[in-house]
């Protein structure tokens, strides 16, 4: 297999740059906003723009596979190699809702060019991202002189992520042995920062739940019965006084089951990137840092395991005084889970504590929303390797490795397919996803490009 030559990827995208964001401009101003039923056939004409983009890149595939919600996007370009790896690109094409009175400089949907970025609703998360790969294949094929890439290239461009992908582990499932793959790359992440290229290892799961605990029949006067009877807000209050031990560990029984641990290369690989804490905080919008023990702030993030009180209610909130004892109360927690950790298995262990924790006399339910689950690349794995070089070579420096404290469908892509998950994206910071005047850095756009273009022989090379 040919190499491919940088300088000939460098040639090709800056040829075609201006017609490539000229492209790009025109999907942004579909506003293709999930979220609102008022958008629905706006995200149905984003799926059929991109299909017809897609064709017009020369994959010989594109389809629009239906859901019980939005559309999601499918295309295939297959490699002439004999044994060529397959390779899926996972994205989405729906956006945020934005308006201009929320603070936008300009109309959100009428993208624009100033200062070397491009301002729009979707620049970054995610239509840029998905849409640096037609420019990097076309680029990767035309410095090799190949008529195919060099893998068997694969997309899913998903409609409903800014929604909750409510609908895409089912089309996972349903379209498995179209979508089956040796590897997955994500192309909905981000950057430490313009100038630390990074590459993001895995994101942490998800599982959320709300606790309402009964008493009395109604509200009743504390003074006649306080004291005497159980008070549900008192009850809750205990119960989130005992989420956490003193070293901030989550102190439920079996939480930590399973964990995968932070080796110490993983943590030395962490230190180094350009962290400053003060700067964090001012972004956190906070004091201080707290959490476990034994953890830097980085670590805590990206690689342990949470429960946070996201809301906590119950009694009289209104002014003044009421003197009552509340008939109900409840808090809603939300539990970040890595690498090791079954949402099923923790899900059982947290209604196991709720149960032995609530008094005779209340009565309890516990509600858990479905749960993600979390996904973590090793980093000696040659797909991962194959990302960083590729990255590398488009930027000129040596790669560093983040983690995504978020959460994601990533995972149910390696469930399903039973492919590793590695991410890719230009994204900074200051990109500002889901805020007001959300941009893209068109140089780091353009790096993205280069990235995907040297890629494909990078994998097929990794995983041949």
């Amino acid at each position: 297999m040919s190499e491919t030559p940088d300088s000939a990827v460098r040639t090709y995208t800056e040829q075609h740059r201006a017609a490539f964001l000229d492209d790009l401009a025109e999907w942004l101003r579909i506003p293709s906003v999930s979220a609102q039923p008022e958008h629905d056939g706006d995200v149905r004409r984003s799926a059929e723009w991109l299909t017809a983009k897609l064709k017009e890149t020369g994959f010989p595939v594109t389809e629009i596979w239906e859901t019980p919600g939005a559309p999601a996007v499918f295309a295939e370009w297959p490699s002439a190699d004999p044994g060529a790896p397959t390779v899926l690109v996972y994205g989405h094409h729906d956006v945020q809702p934005a308006a201009r009175e929320d603070g936008w400089d300009t109309d959100p949907f009428e993208p624009v060019v100033r200062d070397g970025r491009m301002y729009g609703r979707g620049a970054a998360d995610d239509k840029g991202q998905v849409f640096f790969h037609t420019l990097g294949v076309r680029a990767h094929l035309a410095a090799t002189g190949r008529t195919t890439p060099a893998v068997n290239l694969k997309l899913l461009i998903e409609g409903e992520e800014e929604s909750g992908s409510p609908h895409f582990r089912a089309l996972a499932e349903q379209h498995a042995d179209r979508l089956a793959a040796d590897a997955v790359i994500v192309s909905d992440t981000g950057m430490w920062d313009e100038e630390t290229p990074t590459v993001c290892t895995g994101m942490r799961g998800l599982a959320e739940c709300e606790i309402e605990l009964y008493g009395p029949a109604q509200d009743i006067h504390s003074g006649s019965f306080g004291g005497a009877v159980p008070n549900p807000a008192t009850e809750i209050a205990r119960l989130v006084a005992a989420l956490h031990d003193e070293d901030g560990r989550v102190a439920i029984p079996g939480f930590y089951e399973g964990v995968t641990d932070l080796t110490e290369t993983e943590r030395a690989l962490f230190a180094e990137l350009p962290f400053d804490e003060a700067t964090w905080l001012r972004t956190a919008k906070s004091r201080a840092a707290s959490g476990e023990t034994g953890y830097s702030t980085l670590e805590r993030v990206w690689a342990r395991p949470t429960a946070e009180v996201n809301g906590i209610g119950g009694g009289y909130q209104g002014a003044g005084s009421k003197t009552i004892i509340p008939s109900s109360a409840l808090v809603k927690i939300s539990f970040r889970l890595v690498d090791g950790q079954d949402p099923d298995r923790v899900q059982q262990t947290v209604r196991a504590w709720v149960e032995s924790r609530v008094p005779a006399g209340l009565r309890h339910r516990i509600a858990f929303q479905p749960a993600t689950r979390p996904c973590l690349t090793p980093l000696d794995h040659p797909a991962l390797q194959a990302v960083a070089r590729a990255m590398g070579r488009a930027f000129g420096k040596k790669i560093l490795f983040t983690r995504e404290g978020g959460s994601g469908p990533a995972a149910d892509l390696r469930d399903v397919l039973g492919a590793p998950v590695l991410f890719l994206g230009i994204s900074v910071p200051s990109d500002g996803w889901h805020a007001p005047n959300e941009k893209v850095e068109l140089d780091l756009l353009l790096k993205g490009v280069e990235t995907t273009a040297y890629l494909w022989g990078e994998l097929a090379t990794a995983l041949g």
